[in-house]
């Protein structure tokens, strides 16, 4: 149940990720929508004011004609909206609010008049303090051209609650905060709180990137230290910047929720687990129990029918040579080294390396740099470790008498390899002596040489030669290696 339960709750992160992928996208696509938006209600401004510029009424200075036309174009924008006209110094020709032009200020934001004046193209002010309105506005600066030069400016400040309810109708719910930043980076339209942060800078986690970058999406706190994932994106036509963010609660509240509901029908699940699991586990225990109960009497058993065995062959073999004894308890030895080390493995196969050692090990105590052993692992099944074990004591027992181990100065090295052929895979051993006495090819093999040649046709399922070479003797062994192995 353990990997299902993690699994469940891989899901569930794998699904919140997935959700603030999407949720950073849209917050991009949301500020990218505004800011078309801003962008479009922008230059239909600029458009009217154009219009208005090229009045022949404004370009003769005929002000009261002109104040009908321009009474047209404020009529879409509600009583809030100004239209100003001043000179290159700022002194104001025209004013909708009142045509005693006389008593009106000059104009406090000249930078951009001027502005205005040497570009000959549309400008778009920061967030200022209009002295007219004695509030907080921005402006949209329109050149007015006669005879090729710039006569006047006229100026257009909006209502900021056309761009207020711009975000606000965009505002998909509540976890969402929406700002339109000036130039500089202080808003001039937000929601929530419009009326507290109006006229302050972004936050500073936003603030930063804003001028490093004209587009991006990044983590970020809130002026009201709401953490959000916000996207902005900055405008080519007037320099302002529109940021959309969605709290980060909203996408981890449901992990959470999913998470709570995962861990308790986990939990649930895992208590039903585990008591399957501990029943499967008695039942299997005790049937480990009573498998190695029958390996323990097998083992018992057998060792006690080599014991006999032994006894049997010393009491029948009393009269032969005490070489003669040496070899046949040599031989009974080795199986039943090989016995121990199946038992070890509770008969259950045993790897080549671990056998070869095993049979060698009287010969590496004190010489094992004369015996090198090479091969990759191979899994034997307990008759083949059996057998082995039998041709590799006969090979390292006429290697001590006749062959390299029977001096100081002689070595043995034992390969091993797979053959993968058909129809199944074959195992090559090559046992090479080196530095031995003379070789010479005996008249009559003997036992061990029979022993060895039989083993490998009739119980390995393949074929054992022996090459006395003048330099050693080489025994070359190949077995069959049965399936499961």
């Amino acid at each position: 149940m353990l990997p299902l339960i993690v699994f469940a709750v891989g899901i569930v992160f794998h699904n919140y990720q997935r959700d603030r992928q999407a949720a950073t996208q849209r917050v991009l696509e949301t500020a990218r929508s505004i800011h078309l938006l801003l962008d479009a209600e922008m230059q239909r401004m600029t458009g009217g004011l154009q219009v208005l510029a090229l009045t022949n009424s404004l370009r003769n200075g005929d002000f009261d004609n002109f104040r009908r036309v321009a009474a047209g174009f404020l009529d879409q924008y509600g009583k809030d909206g100004v239209v100003l006209v001043a000179d290159r110094r700022g002194r104001q020709a025209f004013s909708s609010l009142t045509p005693d032009t006389a008593s009106l200020p000059p104009r406090n934001n000249l930078e951009i008049v001027e502005k205005v004046f040497a570009t000959r193209q549309p400008q778009y002010s920061n967030l200022f303090f209009g002295e007219v309105k004695q509030q907080l506005i921005i402006t949209v600066e329109v050149p007015i051209i006669r005879d090729g030069e710039v006569l006047y400016d006229i100026s257009f400040s909006p209502p900021i609650e056309v761009f207020q309810a711009m975000i606000e109708r965009q505002r998909l719910n509540q976890d969402w905060t929406i700002s339109i930043f000036d130039g500089d980076g202080i808003n001039l339209a937000r929601v929530p709180n419009p009326q507290a942060t109006i006229g302050q800078h972004a936050s500073p986690t936003l603030f930063a990137e804003m001028f490093r970058r004209s587009e991006a999406t990044l983590p970020t706190v809130s002026l009201e230290g709401v953490a959000l994932i916000t996207g902005f994106t900055r405008s080519r036509v007037t320099g302002w910047t529109v940021a959309a963010g969605i709290a980060e609660n909203s996408l981890v509240a449901p992990l959470w929720r999913s998470l709570a509901i995962t861990s308790v029908i986990g939990g649930v699940l895992l208590l039903v687990g585990l008591g399957f699991a501990v029943r499967m586990a008695t039942t299997i225990a005790r049937g480990e129990m009573l498998h190695d109960l029958l390996i323990e009497e097998l083992n018992h058993r057998v060792k006690n029918t080599l014991a006999i065995l032994q006894s049997i062959a010393t009491q029948t073999f009393r009269s032969a040579s005490r070489a003669e004894r040496d070899k046949f308890e040599g031989r009974l030895g080795a199986l039943a080294e090989a016995h121990n080390l199946l038992s070890t493995d509770k008969w259950q196969g045993s790897d080549l390396q671990d056998v070869v050692s095993r049979v060698l090990q009287p010969y590496l105590l004190n010489a094992s740099e004369r015996v090198r052993m090479f091969g990759p692992r191979v899994p034997l099944s307990p008759r083949l470790a059996l057998v082995l074990s039998m041709l590799l004591h006969e090979m390292a027992t006429n290697a001590a008498k006749y062959g390299a181990l029977s001096n100081d100065t002689g070595t043995v090295t034992l390969d091993w390899e797979i053959l993968e052929e058909s129809p199944g895979p074959k195992l090559r051993m090559i046992w090479t002596e080196a530095g031995g006495p003379p070789v010479t090819a005996p008249v009559q093999r003997g036992f061990g040489s029979r022993l060895i040649e039989r083993s490998a046709r009739d119980q390995l399922g393949g074929e054992a030669t022996v090459d006395f070479l003048p330099h050693g003797v080489v025994y070359t062994v190949t077995s069959t290696l049965e399936t499961g192995e």
